[in-house]
């Protein structure tokens, strides 16, 4: 099975799946949310994921989506993906957004990583607008 792991400082990635429980029906018990918490450094956090990851089946896959490249939560969950032997095998991306986690979670079991990796950068880039607002102006009673 193919998970996706959502990766967060704080309680982004809890919320995140939260939302995404609202469009996303039964494959949302795929979906696993982990985040820093304030005050709380990495050893923590890694034994909180170390412990989800270690009750999954050994054929599980990942698509991780993190916040940010770089950050100390994605270095760790990439640390107890890599002490089981399931990092290179993930497709991990940054930048995480609802576009991107709600074609990931879709998406995940229907295409390969390639195409996946693809796909949901291009949702993500499609997603980012600007919403311009037309004011007209208005209308006096005599116009009626």
């Amino acid at each position: 099975m193919k998970y996706l792991l959502l990766v967060s400082h704080g309680d982004f990635s809890s919320g995140l799946k939260q939302t995404l429980s609202m469009f996303s029906g039964d494959v949302i018990n795929s979906v696993i949310a982990v985040g820093l918490k304030p005050n709380e450094g990495s050893p923590l956090l890694k034994s909180r994921v170390e412990s989800i990851i270690s009750k999954l089946p050994n054929s599980s896959e990942f698509v991780v989506l993190a916040d940010i490249i770089g950050g100390s939560p994605l270095t760790t969950v990439c640390d107890v993906l890599n002490d089981h032997g399931k990092l290179n095998d993930s497709l991990i991306m940054g930048g995480m957004n609802f576009s991107m986690a709600l074609t990931a979670v879709m998406s995940k079991d229907s295409m390969k990583n390639d195409e996946l990796k693809a796909k949901i950068l291009a949702e993500a880039k499609q997603a980012i607008k600007v919403l311009d607002i037309v004011k007209t102006s208005e209308t006096s009673d005599d116009d009626i």
